[in-house]
């Protein structure tokens, strides 16, 4: 049974930095790790991904603000986000992949004031 514990959500104003940190229990051998963010009121989507192999993926909303980074042996990623906007208010969720199946944690919620 895989589990995710995300941490490092919290509030932040406008222009700050948050890290996030999501550590995977459970797990054989992770094929993707990231996560994904749900707003008030809209669907799941994309926020960044990271490989094993260390290949990166972004959404444009996010790109060039965040980098998602990746421990292998501590089953560990982290996604730094600076210069937050309040629309980058959600519940964060960490997300894996591992022989073909999605795992997902709990969530943890950033709010950016404005």
């Amino acid at each position: 049974q895989v589990q995710l514990v995300e941490s490092g959500g919290g509030l932040v104003q406008a222009g700050g930095s948050l890290r996030l940190s999501c550590a995977a229990s459970g797990a054989l051998k992770i094929d993707v790790m990231g996560w994904y963010r749900q707003a008030l009121g809209k669907e799941r989507e994309l926020v960044a991904l990271i490989s094993r192999g260390g290949s990166t993926n972004y959404a444009d909303s996010v790109k060039g603000r965040s980098t998602i980074s990746g421990d292998n042996a501590k089953n560990t990623v982290y996604l730094q986000m600076n210069s937050l906007k309040p629309e980058d208010t959600a519940v964060y969720y960490c997300y894996l992949t591992q022989f073909g199946v999605r795992s997902w944690g709990q969530g943890t919620q950033v709010t950016v004031s404005s």
